[in-house]
């Protein structure tokens, strides 16, 4: 069951309190009032109802209640703020009187266990957390009279652990899988001796001895992995006839009650024996095949640096009137950077069309100035920008303005991406995923540009 606001954080312990620890500090104070908005919370409903019409299960008022999630916002704000882990998190919280006010956690609560956050971060998902930074935008847009005036977008790499996978880890990930949905399906039918046989005992077998001819380093020691790693696609070749014998009877025992459960269990069944076919075929042939995982990993800097995935950062320059009305004369003031990210798995220039999207969803009209850098090429890019009618823009290398001078502002304004990106990685954790897997690195980049944003809007409040 959704809960979205907490209770207040007041208690009678409050009464004996000195004004000054019920005070919260100036940053905090301006985080407090940027997020006191229920109207941010919006998008995290939207994501309860997506899960309702796609499960048919009564997420938002039937079942055990989650965290108030104004709560976990803003112990997420925490997190990545502050660069803390989930136990580090908890600790830190529990023991601070100003960051429990800000969280809306109570004297006599406890603070949510970090399995709870956890867990939570990963339903969420990525998605949301961008409509939540989009809708911080839109919310200074509207009420700060934020007005965009240029856009500059550059790449990064963000390090992330990454795995590559081998055809002898993935038969052996495969004869596990198989073996698991066979105990169900054969569970569902009724059928004790006709099962997938869990091979995984001598699958594990077969990748250590990889591992300890690898040390070797020799002619032989290759052709010995090649025969070992062509043994585990046997091995997972049997477990797959097996899942597809398995299959056929649940097919023909569908009848009556419970066949539409076990014509579903048999094409999910189905489809996993597919799916695993080719790293069977693959390993089998002794690890010759072309085929591979298709995960970019790129290597930033020296060879003995952490592997990452390049993820490209939109920065949009906005600025806000110093004064009110319609006083078009007076000075105007710079105003902040607002970041978004835009995971990229392929050259750049294949991404333009896909963030003029998101910047349409956002309602923000970014049609002044655009500054990249020299990655882009200028053909797809002009072509994507077309409906948005930019004022300028400027390739580094590529294409520039005829203007010594705009050419030079612009590109001292694509070369402060690199200070932002800086900025990001160094005060918001942007260096490291710390969440495994593409679709944590995903949850990891959000959350921190987020934080970033929030805490640039609270600066221009305060």
């Amino acid at each position: 069951m959704l809960t979205l606001l907490a209770d207040q954080p007041e208690c009678l312990w409050d009464d004996v309190l000195p004004v000054e620890v019920k005070e919260l500090p100036g940053d905090l104070a301006a985080l407090d009032g940027l997020l006191s908005d229920h109207e941010l919370l919006w998008p995290l409903v939207e994501r309860w109802r997506r899960e309702f019409e796609q499960t048919g299960r009564a997420v938002l008022t039937e079942g055990r209640p989650t965290i108030a999630l104004e709560t976990y916002v803003r112990l997420m704000v925490l997190k990545q703020r502050y660069r803390w882990g989930y136990r580090t998190l908890q600790a830190e919280v529990s023991d601070s009187i100003h960051l429990r006010r800000f969280c809306r956690i109570s004297l006599t609560e406890r603070v949510p266990d970090e399995s709870t956050v956890r867990k939570l971060t990963r339903r969420i998902g990525a998605e949301t957390v961008s409509e939540l930074t989009r809708a911080m935008i839109a919310k200074a847009t509207r009420e700060k009279r934020f007005r965009p005036r240029a856009v500059r977008i550059d790449s990064t790499v963000i390090e992330a652990d990454v795995k590559y996978p081998t055809d002898a880890g993935l038969a052996s990930a495969g004869a596990r899988t198989l073996a698991r949905e066979g105990r169900k399906l054969a569970k569902l039918l009724g059928e004790g001796k006709r099962r997938v046989r869990d091979r995984s005992r001598s699958l594990g077998g077969k990748l250590r001895a990889i591992s300890r001819t690898i040390r070797r380093r020799s002619g032989e020691a290759k052709e010995e992995v090649l025969k070992l790693t062509a043994e585990t696609g046997e091995l997972l070749q049997r477990s797959l006839r097996e899942a597809r014998r398995l299959a056929a009877i649940a097919r023909r025992k569908a009848r009556g009650r419970g066949a539409r459960a076990k014509l579903e269990a048999a094409a999910g069944r189905a489809g996993g024996s597919v799916r695993e076919g080719r790293p069977a075929d693959q390993a089998a042939g002794g690890g010759r095949a072309d085929h591979r995982s298709d995960r970019v990993a790129v290597r930033p800097g020296r060879p003995a640096d952490p592997q990452g995935q390049v993820g490209q950062a939109e920065r949009v320059r906005v600025r806000q009137p110093a004064g009110g009305g319609d006083r078009e004369h007076q000075a105007r003031r710079q105003g902040p950077d607002l970041a978004g990210v835009d995971h990229a798995r392929e050259p750049e220039r294949e991404h333009a069309a896909a963030r003029h999207r998101r910047r349409a969803r956002a309602g923000r009209d970014l049609s002044p100035e655009v500054a990249l850098d020299g990655g882009f090429m200028s053909g797809p890019t002009n072509t994507a920008l077309e409906d948005l009618t930019p004022k300028q823009v400027f390739i580094a290398g590529r294409q520039e303005p005829a203007s010594k001078r705009t050419a030079r502002r612009l590109r001292r304004y694509r070369t402060g991406a690199e200070g932002r990106i800086s900025h990001l990685k160094r005060r918001y954790g942007l260096d490291r995923s710390r969440l495994k897997g593409d679709e944590g690195q995903r949850i990891w980049t959000e959350w921190a540009i987020l934080s970033y944003n929030s805490d640039t809007l609270a600066i221009r409040t305060r």
